[in-house]
């Protein structure tokens, strides 16, 4: 019985190791979630396969798992999929296979997010032979790195329609900035992706009195919004951002003044705005511009998320103060950066992100520091004992 149950262990270096072999590159699978559907229901996890699909999108699976019955119940959040490698040829090893280089492990998704997965699967399992008062559930996607459609966020849809809570949720993403444990992320700006297209009237070069050229229009419009401030920030945010990142016209003559033009923007704002007051401010700015140039214009804005902040004070220090027991660091609390499955999370119960250094994500020769993997598991396990503790009998 003793050999048994030291075999059955996880071993959070090995399973990262596991996980990385499977080129799991958005929406391919290629049985990353079995990786981990292997290691959770070895102890004890009660485990559901969720396919996901949307017109237009590919099918998704995803992973709910849960240990125990009791409130309260702990959430973890993550992902398997990856961003694509790459040139292979610009890495020091394959992508896919973990390889160890000076206390350096490699591999595509070892610190974005297959280290952590990994981790709190050993830590769940160091806590479960405790016996904690209360429930232990793992969500995780293998949509998070693409549109984000068919993964956490039906995964959450169908948690309300079965029944299913979480009290409160870390999420998995690589948080740290230059040390494991030196940042969590406590809110996130929210994102909006526009298109904006003004329209004129086509013609030729020569008789510009004869067409409208729609092209310094547009330029006259992105200039008005990406020039006047959204806001001067918001407490832990910083100013909102509009940037442009692309303008089309597809205009193969050099004798044509075109019809139309395009442009695509994004705007990563924070809590001054909601998606939608975000859209009729610039829309207001852009009716504007139009009543100047005289111009017609189309907007599609497409919100994949508002802007959040969690002031959740005892759950937040209860990870702080693990943090720096285990590490000696007491964590900045940040809200940088892109934008994470806990903008959806944040709508279920309390999160906070929490994991490995994130230097090197979505970059060549992506890593983890060995021993940051097994000391991220410590600070888990530490969460989970003391979460339970301090919330286990608040049913």
């Amino acid at each position: 019985m003793g050999y048994q149950i030291e075999m059955a262990k996880i071993d959070p270096i090995e399973l990262t190791k596991a996980l990385i072999r499977r080129p799991s590159v958005t929406p391919r699978d290629d049985g990353a979630l079995d990786v981990v559907q292997s290691a959770l229901a070895a102890i004890g996890f009660h485990c559901r396969r969720l396919k996901f699909e949307e017109a237009g999108t590919a099918p998704v699976d995803n992973l709910f798992a849960r240990w125990g019955t009791e409130d309260p119940a702990f959430g973890f959040a993550g992902h398997t999929d990856v961003v694509p490698p790459g040139d292979p040829e610009q890495w020091a090893s394959p992508p896919f296979e973990p390889t160890i280089l000076e206390g350096v492990l490699h591999g595509r998704g070892a610190a974005d997010m297959k280290g952590a997965i990994a981790a709190f699967a050993a830590a769940a399992e160091r806590t479960i032979e405790k016996a904690p008062k209360g429930s232990i559930v793992v969500l995780i996607t293998g949509d998070e790195e693409g549109p984000a459609l068919n993964g956490t966020k039906k995964l959450l849809n169908w948690m309300r329609e079965e029944g299913e809570r979480i009290s409160h949720c870390l999420v998995g993403e690589p948080s740290s900035g230059e040390a494991l444990g030196d940042m969590i992320k406590v809110g996130r700006r929210g994102s909006t992706n526009c298109w904006l297209t003004v329209f004129g009237e086509q013609g030729h070069v020569a008789y510009p009195d004869r067409a409208r050229n729609p092209i310094p229009s547009l330029l006259k419009k992105l200039l008005t919004l990406s020039e006047t401030p959204l806001d001067d920030g918001y407490d832990r945010f910083q100013p909102s951002s509009l940037q442009v990142t692309d303008i089309h016209v597809g205009n193969p003559a050099a004798n044509v003044i075109p019809a139309q033009a395009t442009a695509r923007f994004n705007v990563r704002f924070n809590p001054n705005w909601t998606g939608a007051s975000l859209e009729a401010r610039l829309r207001e700015k852009l009716d504007e511009a139009a009543r100047e140039t005289g111009a017609r214009y189309e907007l599609t804005a497409v919100c994949s998320g508002d802007a959040f902040l969690t002031t959740n004070a005892p759950f937040l220090d209860l990870v702080s103060s693990a943090i720096r027991d285990v590490t000696g660091r007491t964590p900045e609390r940040s809200t940088t950066g892109g934008t994470s499955d806990a903008r959806f999370i944040k709508d279920f119960a309390p999160v906070c992100e929490l994991g490995l250094v994130g230097k090197t994500i979505h970059q060549v020769n992506e890593g983890t520091r060995v021993e940051d993997i097994p000391a991220l598991a410590m600070i888990y396990e530490t969460i989970l004992d003391r979460y339970f503790s301090a919330f286990g009998h608040s049913r």
